[in-house]
């Protein structure tokens, strides 16, 4: 019995990664200045890059961020990637999204998925959760975020960016 159920399980999880998106939906997001912007205008570019979906509450969100700043200089001079935040906070917390981002400097693109709808889209139920996008198709998927995580993101992106 238990080597059928292992079988089932193996089966499910083959076929929920076959099936798993590979592209990123077309999805109206915000800039900090209020204005829409279409993911497409972002995914369809060739070249890497990584979208990390995070919030103002989320620690790890900040932690991974902030670990990702200190070298993502290094990292645009070797693969030209291009990291984009989406901030997934709601109408309570969006305010805290500049202020926070301000005071951290840090250099991505920032943008605000208000009604969680991409986050959705994508089927995320946990953050932060970090997508690497080569040539407008998910190549890469990582949930949760542990000190020098954002070593194998980078060897993920250098590999991606050959």
């Amino acid at each position: 019995m238990k080597s059928i159920m292992s079988i089932v399980v193996v089966f499910l999880m083959y076929t929920l990664q076959a099936n798993a998106q590979k592209e990123i939906p077309n999805v109206s997001v915000k800039k900090l200045d209020g204005s829409s912007l279409n993911m497409d205008e972002i995914t369809k570019t060739k070249g890497v890059k990584v979208i990390s979906f995070w919030a103002t509450w989320c620690v790890p969100c900040i932690n991974e961020l902030d670990a990702i700043s200190e070298v993502y200089d290094d990292w645009i001079d070797e693969t030209n990637v291009e990291l984009i935040a989406i901030a997934t906070d709601d109408a309570r917390t969006k305010k805290r999204v500049k202020p926070l981002i301000n005071g951290k400097g840090w250099e991505y693109k920032i943008l605000l998925d208000e009604n969680q709808e991409l986050q959705r889209s994508l089927n995320i139920t946990v953050i932060p959760h970090v997508i690497v996008i080569k040539d407008g198709k998910i190549v890469w998927r990582h949930t949760g975020y542990q000190m020098g995580a954002e070593e194998e993101l980078y060897e993920v992106v250098k590999k991606n960016a050959k």
